[in-house]
């Protein structure tokens, strides 16, 4: 351990989110999606495999391929299992399963790109964007609506009034996809997730919110939804959303066999200025490793990251990075 890992806060685990991971079965067609129907821009290409890598994923054997997609300052990672391939997200998965995960993209006219997604004959969730009502202070006017790439992934789309969200999704432009706001999550309990986000990892609770109507229901197309939300967040980077059904409290877990290579599995990565401490926080709390331990991954350019893989309190995977 670092000779100053001991003294490192709990307010300086986490730097910043760097990128959401998505697992893909078909790298060609996501681009298309992801590049053609969503704005996201190239930043790299490239395929690893070996020893490293097998130790961080908990996957034997494998060859990635990593493709990173930007939109606005948020960047998100299509990871494609070449070998060994995953299994598929269950046909019958619903929103307020655990393995649920989403990103959040703003839009600047909800209509507009409402009506672009409709065009491209995209998968629905939500019959229709939908407005969140007034009489919720603090999701009052936010407009929503939720759809799926080609592999089942949940997305959504959503436009802040002013007065809520962040400045920047305000600045007056011509672009209608902006950038992504956060990554939502759904959890069992917000109390057990919020001794692992803020108490362990240090992230900061940006706002709370409980959401439930007609409009909630149809935006998740959960019927009788009542949502318990949370946002937390870094200094940098999207927030990291904790959704917790109060109703209905049928959702499944996630299942306990989860490997990195299967489609429903997604992953947060975020810089830490000191994995070492990271880990033993993590060992201290009892959390789950997918990694082995701490692992010297070759970096994109000069020398090595090291990075770990763990999971949270509901199975949902981050990466750990110190550069």
């Amino acid at each position: 351990m670092n000779l100053n890992a001991d003294i490192v806060s709990a307010a300086e685990m986490i730097s910043e989110v760097d990128a959401i991971g998505i697992t893909v079965s078909d790298m060609r067609r996501s681009l298309d999606f992801y590049t053609q129907i969503l704005p996201f821009k190239l930043v790299s290409d490239r395929e690893v495999t070996g020893d490293a890598y097998e130790h961080l994923t908990g996957v034997f054997g494998l060859r990635m391929r990593i493709v990173q997609l930007q939109l606005g300052d948020e960047k998100i990672n299509l990871i494609e299992y070449l070998a060994p391939r995953g299994r598929p997200i269950p046909i019958d998965s619903h929103s307020n399963d655990r393995w649920f995960q989403h990103i959040a993209i703003i839009v600047s006219d909800m209509d507009k790109a409402y009506a672009q997604l409709r065009g491209h004959n995209v998968e629905q969730v939500s019959p229709e964007p939908q407005c969140l009502p007034d009489w919720n202070p603090n999701a009052g006017g936010i407009k929503a609506f939720y759809f799926r790439d080609p592999d089942g992934h949940n997305l959504e789309i959503l436009q802040f009034p002013e007065g809520k969200g962040a400045s920047k999704w305000h600045q007056k432009g011509e672009r209608l996809f902006l950038g992504i706001d956060h990554t939502a999550i759904v959890v069992a309990d917000t109390e057990a997730s919020l001794r692992f986000y803020r108490d362990v990892l240090g992230l900061r609770v940006a706002g709370t919110s409980e959401n439930y109507g007609i409009e909630q229901e149809r935006l998740n197309n959960v019927f009788g939804a009542r949502l318990r939300i949370t946002a937390l967040t870094a200094s940098h980077g999207p927030a990291i959303e904790l959704l917790e059904y109060l109703a209905p409290r049928n959702g499944r877990p996630m299942p306990a066999d989860t490997k990195a290579n299967d489609l429903w599995h997604w992953q947060i990565e975020v810089s830490t200025p000191d994995v070492e401490s990271i880990a033993s926080r993590l060992r201290a709390g009892h959390y789950d490793f997918v990694s082995s331990g701490i692992i010297q991954v070759p970096a994109t350019g000069s020398g090595f990251n090291r990075e770990l893989m763990a999971r949270d309190p509901d199975g949902h995977a981050l990466i750990f990075m110190e550069h």
